[in-house]
């Protein structure tokens, strides 16, 4: 047991028939060992083996071992390890980088071990391991191994198999008084070595390639040696150490859903797991992780680039869980065949795996399109190995403030961006200590993949990462922060009141909680005090401006930070996506001669969703026509007969969607897509279309459009925006080489979009309209 006590009292008969193996450090280790297995043992002369049992790439030096796995099938083999207990560990992890140099204090040396014995005894605990009979170890090994090198049960093979079992078994027990935080994967690379399917990979791969197998063991084991991570618990101290430092400018707690917490557990705990987190900063690839030690749930193993693992911190992060992996490797499949068995060999133990679905941060705040790399790794792996009910599991992360918006903005209108380097690590890592509220988690429903598709199954892998993608969607939640953006932009450049501010975040977040969609503490207690507090944070960052002089508080954003504000913004625009689509159509439609105004308006949701295809994620159109559908019975349950009724019922209709918010999400996307299309328009016949020098032209074109107020805000320049605008026009068949044809058509998509941020106008005005009669107001 964990405790060193043994389950029953052992009696001298029973003791004669076991065999202890003790996994010791060092002859203080060894001694402390044997005079316990002595004073447990009565009289007699106990069988024993002592060796160190490392996880490394050598064999284990197991002759007095295997001399001794000799007895009868019913012997016991008992495993015993110490355990070196810490003052106060327990309450804070209080390990330091100094430890780095001296060593672990759970793992001290001989010197230090004796050293803590004259003081304090009772801090050296002896483990005592699952027992296991020899025939039980003998039908486990040929069960792993199918029967390892041949030799049988006698062999050095089998020696170090029991061993490795003693070890593994002494982890369990030891996690008993550690923590599950430390259940770290051991002895990988023997494990991948002696398994059969393996094996069998290896042999099929040498009759493709007409390679001996023993020059494919002989390449792969270095390659094993680069891509296994190798966690141990000093490292994960360390790496928790590290990622409390990063959100050192957040609140201590980071909020969680306690139900969710426990769900996470039992996944964790049952099946095959990858924890996919949405990307908008530097740091929140540590959320996992934090969420994972802090809670005492298994580590997280997670990914990095091949180019990432140098010097010092390749090491650091290595023995902390990063695995890391080559940019390209299709013409390598030794190296493609150990990362897949790898895998699958973490996936199998419940080992948990964790990286960022969108491969790269999102610089505009709305999800990215899903990367397949990394998540093709691992349905071919379970596909190759056979492995069962993959669990995909979204994780959202959001932050009040981030600090890498800045950055973003910046890049996004073609300032330079700082180059990444030693001082500029240093600078953002101090940033980050300065006050920026909370950081709440969300964690999805998981993607559950019964049976991983083939392989080239390119359809059923879009699929899958579509599915987690709607599912991190629906989790994520309005925060103080993205609301105040979308009032406040829907409203610039006039700013609002305290009393206009709460009246429509109190309409806002009704509109939500009606529709099930999630909202942070603040806004979900209506805590005021709390909402005040976060309020004073995005003053004090200076993303809110807020003007004190007069009779009441008046908060704005100022127009320079208008690209900042719209990345809060974008975070929730999903959520707002379909009201946004019914109310551009309601508005389109007042002033229109539309005839059949039913038909209309759906022929406008439908021209909508194909205009802006390539910034949101859509369900299938019948789907998303039972969602619209569906907004507008909660705007009017009789929307339908107020459609078909014509200019009257659609006016009724219009009322009842204030306050509008649909400019606030689609304006800055049709007014950067204008952009674009003005640059096609003015091409001679015969012209085609440089990529790179359209983007650069547009960042020009739309700073001087801002200017000269064609478009309302510096939100709608960027260049991610002005690419989807493009590939908007290489779908629509516009981006090809210049006729007059197609010049034509681009001039009447230019007007189009022009024709939509009017109508949005008329909608901003709308809203301004109605600010002093919301809710609270003091009008």
């Amino acid at each position: 047991m964990a405790d060193g006590t043994p389950r029953t009292g052992i009696v001298a008969e029973q003791a004669a028939d076991r065999l202890y193996i003790i996994d010791a450090r060092n002859g203080v280790e060894r001694r402390l060992l044997l005079d316990w297995i002595h004073s447990t043992s009565g009289d007699g002369d106990p069988a024993w083996a002592s060796l160190d049992i490392e996880d490394g790439d050598h064999a284990l030096p197991v002759d007095v071992l295997q001399a001794r796995l000799g007895g009868t099938p019913s012997r016991q083999v008992v495993p015993l390890r110490v355990a070196w207990r810490i003052p106060g560990f327990d309450k804070d992890r209080a390990l330091r980088f100094r430890h780095l140099i001296f060593g672990d204090p759970r793992h001290p040396g001989p010197l230090r071990s004796r050293l803590i014995l004259l003081r304090d005894r009772r801090r050296a605990q002896i483990l005592v391991g699952e027992a296991a009979t020899l025939d039980i170890l003998r039908d486990r090994f040929c069960l792993q191994t199918g029967g390892g090198d041949g030799e049988g049960a006698h062999s050095p093979e089998f020696a170090g198999f029991v061993a490795r079992q003693a070890a593994l078994a002494l982890d369990v027990a030891e996690r008993g008084i550690r923590g599950t935080r430390y259940k770290v994967p051991r002895f990988v690379a023997d494990g991948l070595r002696t398994s059969p399917k393996f094996r069998a990979a290896l042999a099929e791969l040498s009759e493709k390639t007409g390679r001996p197998v023993g020059d494919l063991y002989r390449e792969a084991r270095p390659l094993m040696k680069e891509v296994i991570a190798r966690p141990s618990a000093l490292f994960l101290d360390l790496r928790a150490r590290l990622d409390r430092m990063m959100f050192g400018g957040y609140a201590p707690e980071m909020e969680i859903d306690a139900a969710e917490l426990a769900k996470l557990r039992g996944i964790l705990r049952e099946h095959p797991t990858a924890i996919l987190f949405t990307h908008k900063t530097y740091i929140d690839g540590a959320t996992p992780s934090r969420l994972a030690y802090e809670n005492d749930l298994p580590m997280l193993h997670s990914f990095g680039g091949a180019n990432l693992d140098f010097a010092v911190m390749g090491e650091f992060f290595r023995r902390s869980g990063m695995i890391f992996i080559r940019r390209s490797f299709q013409d390598q499949p030794v190296y493609k065949l150990v990362l897949r068995h790898y895998i699958a060999w973490l996936l199998a133990k419940r080992f948990p795996l964790s990286w960022a679905f969108e491969g790269t941060r999102s610089r505009l705040g709305k999800l990215m399109p899903p990367k397949y790399g990394l998540m093709k790794y691992v349905l071919d792996a379970a596909h190759a190995t056979g492995t069962k009910d993959v669990h995909f599991v979204p994780f959202v992360t959001s932050f009040d403030l981030i600090r890498d918006v800045e950055e973003y903005a910046a890049e996004q209108t073609g300032r330079n961006k700082k180059p990444e380097s030693l001082s500029w690590f240093l600078g953002y890592m101090k940033s980050l200590k300065e006050p920026s509220g909370r950081i709440r988690l969300d964690i999805g429903d998981p993607v559950v993949i019964e049976s991983a598709p083939e392989p080239d199954d390119k359809r059923a892998l879009e699929k899958i990462a579509f599915a987690v993608a709607v599912e991190a969607n629906r989790v994520t939640p309005l925060t103080v922060t993205s609301v105040m953006c979308l009032i406040l932009l829907g409203m610039a450049p006039r700013g609002a009141t305290s009393a206009e501010l709460l009246g429509a975040i109190g309409a806002v977040t009704d509109w939500a909680r009606a529709r099930g969609i999630r909202l942070s503490s603040e806004l979900e207690s209506g805590d005021d005090t709390a909402l005040s507090a976060t309020v004073d944070t995005l003053v004090t960052s200076g993303l809110l401006a807020r003007y004190e002089a007069g009779s009441e508080n008046v908060y704005s954003i100022d127009p320079a930070k208008h690209p900042m504000a719209s990345y809060y913004r974008n975070i929730i625009a999903h959520h707002f996506l379909d009201r946004a689509m019914i109310e551009l159509a309601l508005f389109e439609l007042r002033d229109a001669d539309s005839g059949d105004a039913t038909a209309a308006f759906w022929a406008r949701i439908d021209r909508l969703r194909d205009l802006f295809k390539f910034e949101f994620f859509y369900p299938p159109r019948d789907e998303h026509r039972a969602a619209i559908e569906a907004e507008l019975a909660r705007i009017d349950p009789v929307w339908d007969r107020r459609l078909a009724s014509g200019d009257r019922g659609i006016a009724q209709l219009i009322r009842r969607c204030q306050p509008v918010v649909g400019h606030a999400i689609l304006l800055p996307f049709a007014e950067a897509y204008s952009v674009v299309a003005d640059l096609l328009a003015r091409a001679r016949p015969g012209d085609v279309v440089d990529e790179k020098a359209l983007l650069d032209a547009a960042l020009s074109e739309g700073k001087q459009a801002w200017l000269l107020r064609r478009i309302s805000s510096e939100a709608a320049i960027g260049k991610l925006l002005f690419a989807n605008g493009l590939s908007l026009m290489r779908h629509m068949g516009l981006a090809e080489e210049a006729t007059p044809v197609n010049l034509a058509a681009r001039r009447a998509l230019l007007m189009e979009l022009r024709g939509l941020a009017n109508v949005m106008e008329t909608m901003r005005l709308s809203t301004v309209a109605l600010a002093d009669r919301l809710p609270g107001s003091g009008g």
